[in-house]
This record gives structure tokens, C-alpha cells and sequence, in this order.
């Protein structure tokens, strides 16, 4: 296992978030090497981290005021063992090909983990959404479709949307794939509704974030009821989270965006949720201007000279980090910990740094790692696919309930994985152990390819 981790970092020693997925689920499936020794001699290690494909090509697109610009685009097809590689796309000056690599790797055992047929993929590019036009936006996405159209479909590899890839986007990369195949097809998911998405699909991440911490509370016969809530982000994820907080009677203190955080100790009601969407999705605007609207709450400025983000050192009784990778170090770890924190529902992609992660589950907390919380996303995307395949559209009752017995059975699988492997509520190893067995028994049967 030291030697699969050195061999990666010494083939690419820039890809640290990548270096950092691999070690986090080499950590876990080492009983399990141990319990199958046919695993070694089949190097599943070594095939399981190694991509099947990489894509990675140029974007030229042209501004408003005529001004070429040229970007990088990125498609890592990680693996198919299960399924077509499904998995997002990511538009965000930081994407990398580092970057894509974890989120790939990660989308694997996530996508497995959810009872559906999809292998593991994950794409985007370093161009910056925020402050474009609509008509640079398209201008981008059209120039983007024009080469990855070449390596997707809808029984090869299906995207969907991520950071700065919402329904504006989709739309514009659906509407050139369309063009440049003929053909009307589910390729792409979290489509608008009237062209093929699903109902739920754009609350899913949220939502089943917060199914999957009810069924980890509910082992302590516990709800969310009453419970104080830690969320950052604003966006998606963090909105309908919020969301669906409310409905299960919790409380939510905080949202926050690349500028700052705010704290409403009053809590985010209904009509002020309705605000931040509004402030965040249609006029895209700061989360500070929160502060503005309601006087009781207190907003914070990003400080890059603080050790620490202030907006986890508040009492609470869970934390909902929904913003990106590693936004919690060990410093905010510790002030979860201090602070009384008892539940860690991860809305976005590896947001624990190592060390804050293995506090969490050094103090028996209820910490559920990205790839089990967040699956709902890709579990509803997985059934917007059935449903274009089918040419029907099941109402918003029966997706909510199909995605609520997706995450109880996710929950199902982490604690049972946990349990035949002697590590009892550890939902990190129970849910790197449940994909990884899925995946690389699934690979062994078809062969060395």
C-alpha cells in the first residue's frame, strides 16, 4: 500500500488533493487487503487509482468586447467497472487536473455507494463563471461541448453540473451536444425540467446530506429537532440543505461565499432563505448584503491571515460544510470538537482536512465523509437518467421518496461494511470499505482490461 502511495506522488507530485483522496481510502481498506489476498496479486491498488482515461484540451472562446481568451477543459473517465462514468463538471478558476483526479477518484466509491449502475468520472475547466455575461457563458460552453461531445453519451459517460456549472450552463452544453450529435439524448444531467431533468434533482445534494445525518442521529435515537446547525456555502447545496433543515425542525446560524460569513443567531427562516436565493441566484450578489437586510446578524469578512475559519467556532450541535475541498483544517476541527459539535454532514466533496477528520472520529462523532452524504446528487441524477431512458417523468413525491431509501440504504451499507470489518461507527472506513469492495470485485470479474 506505502509503495502504491509513494509510486503516485512520484508520478505526479503536484496532484495533493489527489495524493490525499487515495490516502484517505488506502487507510480504511487495509483489513480488507488483508481478509483477500487475491486483491495483491491482482494489483487492484494500483488499477483502482489509475485512470482509464484522461482528456484534457483547449478552450478558445471570444468575450463580449471581442477579445480571445483560451481555458483548459478536463474529462477524467476514472472507472466503468459498474457503469457508464458519471460525475460532474466543475467551472472554477482553481480546477486542475489534480483537482479533477480527486474528485474522480472520490466519484467512484460515491456513485457505487449508491445501489445504481454508474462508474466513476469527472470533468471541468479553469474558466471563471462569475461576472460573465450570459452570451460569454454560452460563448464558453459551446466552445467547451465542441471537443468533449467527442468522449461522452448517454451509455459511455454522462456529466452534470458542479461549482459554476448550474441550469444556465447545462442548458448551453446540452443545446451544442444536441447540435453536434442530432440526437436527443440523456447525456447530461440536471437538465431544466421541461427538456428532461427530473423533479428534486437540484435539492438532492442537500437534501440527502440531511437524510443521511437524521439516520445517523436516529442510531442515537435522536432527530433534528431543535438542533443548531453550522452550514457554509451558499449555493446549491447549502441553500436546499437549509432547507430541509427547516422542515425537519432544526435551526440554521450561518451561510457563507468566497468573501465572508454571516451569523444570524435568530436562525434562517423561511423568508430569509428566500433572500440569500434570490441574493445568490438570480442577482449574484455577496453574502454580506445579508447582514444589511437583517440587522441581528453578523457578518465576518474572509481574514487569509486567520489560522483558522471563524465561522466553525461557534456553539452548535451540527456542522453542514458545503462550501469545497478542505475548507475545515485541524484547527477548525478542534473548535467543532470544543464547541460541542456532535454530527458532521459533509455537503461538499473531502471538506476535512486529514487531521480534522481523524478528530472527529477519534471523539465518536457522527462524521459522515462527502462521498456517503452528499450521494444524492448523483443518486437523483442516476434517476433523471432512468427517466429520459424511459421518456417519463415521475412526480416530485416519488423521486423525494426514492432518494430518501437511497440514503437509508447508503447509511445501511456504511454501518454494516463497518461492522464485518471491526470498525463499529467509523462511517469514514464503512463507506471507503462498502465502495471499494463493490468496485474491484466488479472488476475482477471482467477481467484484466
Amino acid at each position: 500500500m506505502n509503495d502504491i502511495i509513494s509510486l503516485i506522488k512520484s508520478k505526479d507530485p503536484e496532484q495533493r488533493e489527489f495524493h490525499q483522496a487515495v490516502e484517505e481510502v488506502m487507510a480504511s481498506v487495509q483489513p480488507v487487503l488483508e481478509r483477500n489476498p487475491e486483491y495483491r496479486q491482482q494489483a487492484v491498488l494500483a488499477r483502482v487509482t489509475e485512470p482509464e482515461r484522461v482528456i484534457m484540451f483547449r478552450v478558445p472562446w471570444m468575450d463580449d468586447d471581442g477579445q480571445v481568451h483560451v481555458n483548459r477543459g478536463f474529462r477524467v473517465e476514472m472507472n466503468s467497472a459498474i457503469g457508464p462514468y458519471k460525475g460532474g463538471l466543475r467551472f472554477h478558476p482553481s480546477v486542475n487536473i489534480g483537482i479533477i483526479k480527486f474528485l474522480a477518484f472520490e466519484q467512484v466509491f460515491k456513485n457505487s455507494l449508491t445501489t445504481l449502475a454508474m462508474g466513476g468520472g469527472k470533468g471541468g475547466s479553469d474558466f471563471n463563471p462569475k461576472g460573465k455575461s450570459d452570451a460569454e457563458v454560452m460563448r464558453f460552453c459551446q466552445a467547451f461541448m465542441a471537443e468533449l461531445f467527442r468522449h461522452i453519451g448517454p451509455n459511455t459517460d454522462i456529466p452534470a453540473g458542479d461549482i459554476g456549472v448550474g441550469a444556465r450552463e447545462i442548458g448551453f452544453l446540452f443545446g451544442m451536444y444536441k447540435k453536434l450529435r442530432n440526437e436527443f439524448t440523456g447525456v447530461l444531467t440536471g437538465k431544466s425540467l421541461n427538456w428532461g431533468g427530473s423533479l428534486i434533482r437540484p435539492e438532492a445534494t442537500g437534501y440527502g446530506t440531511v437524510y443521511f445525518a437524521a439516520e445517523m442521529l436516529a442510531t442515537r435515537g435522536e432527530t433534528l429537532e431543535g438542533k443548531t446547525c453550522l452550514v457554509s456555502g451558499s449555493g446549491n447545496v447549502a441553500q436546499f440543505l437549509t432547507e430541509k433543515v427547516l422542515d425537519l425542525g432544526g435551526k440554521v446560524l450561518t451561510l457563507s461565499d468566497s468573501s465572508g460569513y454571516i451569523y444570524d443567531e435568530e436562525g434562517i427562516d423561511r423568508e430569509k432563505l428566500a433572500f440569500v436565493q434570490h441574493l445568490k441566484n438570480i442577482r449574484r450578489g455577496r453574502i454580506g448584503e445579508y447582514a444589511e437586510t437583517y440587522r441581528n446578524a453578523v457578518y465576518t469578512p474572509l481574514d487569509p491571515l486567520l489560522d483558522h475559519n471563524p465561522l466553525w467556532n461557534h456553539t452548535a450541535d451540527c456542522a453542514f460544510p458545503c462550501a469545497t475541498q478542505n475548507e475545515i483544517n485541524e484547527v477548525d476541527g478542534k473548535n467543532l470538537v470544543n464547541n460541542g459539535v456532535q454530527l458532521i454532514s459533509e455537503g461538499a466533496n473531502m471538506p476535512s482536512v486529514p487531521a480534522a477528520a481523524d478528530l472527529f472520529v477519534e471523539h465518536r462523532l457522527l462524521y459522515a465523509p462527502g462521498k456517503a452524504a452528499n450521494a444524492g446528487g448523483v443518486a437523483v441524477s442516476g434517476l433523471e437518467m432512468a427517466q429520459n431512458s424511459m421518456r417519463l417523468s415521475w412526480p416530485r413525491g416519488e423521486v423525494d421518496d426514492r432518494l430518501k431509501q437511497i440514503m437509508h440504504s447508503i447509511h445501511k451499507t456504511c454501518v454494516d461494511a463497518g461492522e464485518s470489518y471491526g470498525v463499529q461507527g467509523n462511517y469514514v472506513a464503512g463507506a471507503n470499505i462498502a465502495g471499494f469492495v463493490k468496485v474491484v470485485n466488479a472488476m475482477l470479474d471482467q477481467g484484466l482490461v
